[in-house]
């Protein structure tokens, strides 16, 4: 790799990271062009030079950390032989990345209303197809199987991360008390209770 090209990709390394602190330090409101680029050292003209824009930033920084959670809950699949261990497996490495990985996780749940999704919209979406493909692909594999209930895709995916959702939503908030590993504990056979074939 030519010096320039990996001088830019450190840049935009340093943006990343730098940002994902600031947000976790600051929260939304310190969550700013100015904030970053002074805690990062690198200029406005670097930064909309490698992302257009401040929202371009935080939407490169959302596929980052969903991009992290996906590649680990994807490892987790593909060390499972049942449907159920697979299911028990997803639920638990979503759990784990929440914990271990608050500050990427946070943003991803804070972010979900915000403008620079709608913004990046394609671009958020295609980073989501290449790894939800393989999830996704997973579950048909289990429900062509018989393993799985032949549920349509939408409802497949609300009754699987619908609760992980709300319990990893509920405990980076905060204002509610779970215990995450006693989430990961009950969920896995509660959910996997909802898929089972009749």
């Amino acid at each position: 790799m030519p010096p320039k090209q990996q001088r830019g990709e450190a840049t935009v390394d340093r943006l990343l990271t730098t940002a994902l602190e600031v947000y976790a330090a600051s929260g939304r409101q310190g969550f700013t062009v100015n904030a970053v680029t002074a805690a990062s050292g690198v200029s406005l003209g670097s930064l909309y030079h490698h992302f257009g824009s401040f929202d371009g930033l935080a939407a490169g920084l959302y596929i980052r950390c969903l991009e992290q959670l996906l590649d680990s809950v994807c490892a987790a699949l593909t060390r499972t032989r049942t449907a159920r261990t697979g299911i028990r497996a997803l639920v638990q490495e979503y759990l784990r990345f929440t914990e271990e990985r608050r500050d990427a996780a946070l943003f991803l749940h804070a972010s979900a209303y915000s403008g620079y999704l709608a913004a990046h919209a394609e671009e958020i979406r295609a980073a989501k197809a290449v790894k939800f493909e393989a999830i996704a692909g997973w579950i048909a594999r289990r429900v062509e199987a018989g393993e799985i209930a032949p549920l349509p895709a939408p409802v497949l995916e609300v009754l699987v991360m619908g609760p992980v959702e709300e319990a990893a939503r509920r405990w980076l908030s905060s204002t509610y008390d779970i215990d995450l590993k006693q989430a990961a504990a009950v969920l896995p056979d509660r959910i996997w209770r909802s898929l089972r074939p009749d």
